[in-house]
Parts: C-alpha cells; structure tokens; sequence
C-alpha cells in the first residue's frame, strides 16, 4: 500500500537521511523507501524540489561528484545548520505523534 507523505515530512527525512553520510538524490529516496519498509515511496517531482529547496535555506549542501555506477551526480550533505534543524524536527514529531496516538488510541 502506498502513502501519501504527510506535508512536510520529506525534507526532515532527507536530513535524516543525510544525517548518515553524504548521498546523491536517488539515494536518499532509495533509503527513505528501505528504512519505510517500502512503505514510503518518493517521486522524483517531490524529491528535486525538496532538495532544492533545503539546499537554498543551508540546511545541506551539494557538490557534483560521481555516483556508485560512475556517473555525475550531485552529492548533498547535511550542513551543522541542517543538524541543528533535524533535532528540533525531530523533538517536533515526537510531540506531534504522541498527540495523535492520545486521539487515536485512547487509554481505556
């Protein structure tokens, strides 16, 4: 079953992802899609521009580079900016999901 991602999820999992080790565009979706069970599937039309757009605030940043098969592709790192705002999105979601799970899943 595919999902829908919750409105901006992607960019705090593209830092998370980033967050261990520089990675190309294809790769970061590919590990979002591994580490969601492949639950969590990321179009290239959300990805690109969520890249831009993290790259644009210096939450990561970009270098052309080579990609595993050899070819040129632009390798994004996470930046201490880009650091600093995952762990507040993170603080964030947990606080958000315990919220939920009190409507949802009521003690009693």
């Amino acid at each position: 079953m595919k999902h829908e991602l919750l409105h901006g999820t992607l960019e705090v999992m593209i830092l998370k992802t980033l967050s261990w080790g520089r990675m190309h565009g294809y790769g970061i979706g590919r590990w979002i899609a591994q580490q969601g069970g492949h639950a969590l599937q990321v179009e290239e039309g959300s990805l690109y521009p969520a890249l831009y757009r993290l790259e644009e605030r210096g939450l990561i940043a970009a270098e052309w580079g080579m990609s595993e098969l050899g070819r040129k592709a632009k390798i994004y790192r996470l930046t201490s900016r880009g650091r600093a705002q995952l762990k507040a999105e993170t603080a964030e979601w947990a606080r958000f999901t315990a919220a939920v799970s009190r409507v949802l899943l009521p003690a009693g």
